[in-house]
């Protein structure tokens, strides 16, 4: 049963459902194998996307706004990659607005009811898999090593659950973080991140950050003199981080295949029927990626020059 079931008349064979794609920003290359994902599929489905893009972590009223303009334009389903995992005003939000138009999780947590579906992974997972590979490296006995750990704002839903995973893989390790430093997730942002841990922690032996922020690093890496600087790990895998690991500028990240998840992302609403108090999570197998190995040069990211028309 499509899209229309869920919605009555909105969507008829006559017409195409039209979805509405809200995310945090494309500011980060990730982002972008999304938003592809979502649009090969809906190609595929002939289903028409209006994508937005809030601006950043800390964009809640505009990704509000956004979702009111979903409404008013009668998209028949919104996929919300959120800004925030439970702030109140956008769970109020989300319960005004999926009483007529379908609301889907999309790749970040969501604590709200009223949602019909979910489309992602659990970023505990993705966590642990880093903590898990430290401490083969690292294990309890041998010789401490120290950490500086860069991540999103407290707000957005996958850095709690990103935090803990890895906590919980490094136990049992010779691991000891040393910091964790937070901003959003742009490039500028991330840089003065890795700026301060540089500063803040000299000896550090890893530093574990966002894709902007390893993205930042290559680049202050680069214009060092000095053989000091710590081993990069990426807490998720983007175009910059691929080739990090292909040439060995990163020792390993998880891999959550955002391209797949745009694309059950549209098949998930496609196939909706009934609004859930609390659906399942719906989304690929996390693998951690490591250099050498053979499966970076098959993974599938956004081809060079795709970016998606934005409102």
């Amino acid at each position: 049963m499509i899209l229309c079931a869920l919605l009555g008349t909105a969507a008829t064979a006559a017409s195409k459902p039209l979805i509405c794609v809200l995310v945090p920003h494309f500011k980060d290359e990730y982002w972008l194998s999304v938003g592809y994902g979502l649009e090969q599929e809906a190609a595929r489905q002939n289903v028409d996307l209006l994508f937005y893009q809030a601006g950043g972590y800390r964009a809640r009223s505009a990704q509000i706004a956004q979702l009111d303009a979903c409404v008013t334009q009668k998209m028949d389903a919104i996929l919300l990659g959120s800004v925030t995992s439970d702030h109140p005003d956008m769970t109020a939000a989300i319960a005004r607005v999926s009483k007529t138009t379908p609301i889907f999780a999309l790749v970040n947590d969501l604590r709200a009811k009223h949602l019909s579906g979910r489309i992602g992974v659990d970023w505990t997972d993705m966590g642990q898999l880093i903590g898990d590979h430290l401490r083969q490296l690292h294990p309890a006995g041998t010789p401490p090593v120290t950490a500086v750990f860069l991540t999103g704002p407290a707000e957005a839903g996958w850095t709690a659950p990103l935090e803990t995973g890895l906590r919980a893989g490094l136990s049992q390790s010779a691991v000891t973080i040393a910091a964790v430093l937070e901003a959003d997730t742009g490039l500028r942002a991330q840089l003065a991140l890795v700026e301060r841990a540089l500063q803040d922690h000299p000896t550090a032996d890893y530093l574990i950050g966002n894709a902007p922020a390893i993205e930042a690093a290559f680049g202050l890496f680069a214009a060092r003199t000095d053989t000091n600087a710590p081993k990069l790990i990426s807490t998720y895998v983007n175009h910059s981080v691929r080739r990090g690991l292909q040439n060995g500028q990163v020792l390993a990240a998880p891999f959550d295949d955002p391209v797949a998840q745009g694309i059950e992302a549209i098949r998930q609403v496609m196939m909706a029927q009934t609004p859930k108090s609390s659906p399942a999570m719906i989304g690929p197998k996390v693998v951690l990626l490591t250099h050498g190995d053979p499966a970076i040069r098959t993974i599938q990211t956004s081809p060079a020059g795709y970016f998606p028309a934005i409102q």
